[in-house]
């Protein structure tokens, strides 16, 4: 499987309308805290939205109503990850994508036969407290090496200018949240971001 070197994750369906016209081709739906009604609506929007434009939409951590509102492709951190039903998600033809910090929580997820692994955070982010320290690129260069062909997603604290030296170390896709979404101008920004990322697609 081939992920689009750019991957964009956005907290609601308004973002979704406002940045894949422009030509991101996967997006990440990440919403924290709303109850099941507002999910299902969100989710039900940025399908739509995926399906007009051709982009690739994955649903993160709701994987019960991913598949009842007939989603492909769900993110699960390592918490979600011990309480989902995995053979149901597979069972669904639902595509799996999994977060990790450290070798324990690589050699779980990979365990899990997933569609994606994803490393993080590369560089300082703003986005959550972490209790890991940036992991850097030499660990994007190890973690590529243990999880190959498996795509694996670089993601924290990543802007253009970091994205170059995220690629050489042999990530497949870089995700960004708070470089656009806080940004002053956030089209401009995604605009960047794809012009950026074209020569790996």
């Amino acid at each position: 499987m081939k992920l689009d070197p750019f991957y964009l994750i956005v907290d609601s369906a308004a973002w979704i309308e406002r940045l894949v016209p422009l030509g991101v081709k996967l997006v990440q739906l990440r919403v924290k805290t709303m109850d099941e009604a507002g999910l299902r609506a969100e989710i039900r929007t940025a399908k739509a939205l995926c399906a007009r434009y051709r982009c690739q939409l994955i649903i993160n951590d709701y994987w019960r109503l991913a598949i009842e509102e007939g989603c492909d492709f769900v993110h699960l951190g390592q918490e979600d990850m011990q309480t989902a039903d995995r053979s149901r998600i597979r069972a669904a033809g639902v595509r799996l994508g999994l977060s990790t910090h450290d070798g324990v929580e690589l050699e779980t997820a990979m365990a899990a036969e997933p569609d994606y692994i994803a490393l993080g955070p590369i560089y300082p982010t703003i986005l959550k407290k972490m209790k890991w320290a940036p992991q850097g690129l030499e660990r994007i260069r190890e973690w590529k090496h243990r999880v190959a062909p498996i795509p694996l997603v670089a993601i924290g604290g990543l802007n253009p200018d970091r994205l170059d030296g995220v690629f050489a170390a042999d990530a497949d896709s870089a995700a960004v949240v708070t470089d656009i979404t806080l940004n002053a101008d956030p089209e401009a920004r995604t605009r960047e971001w794809i012009e950026k990322t074209e020569r790996w697609r």
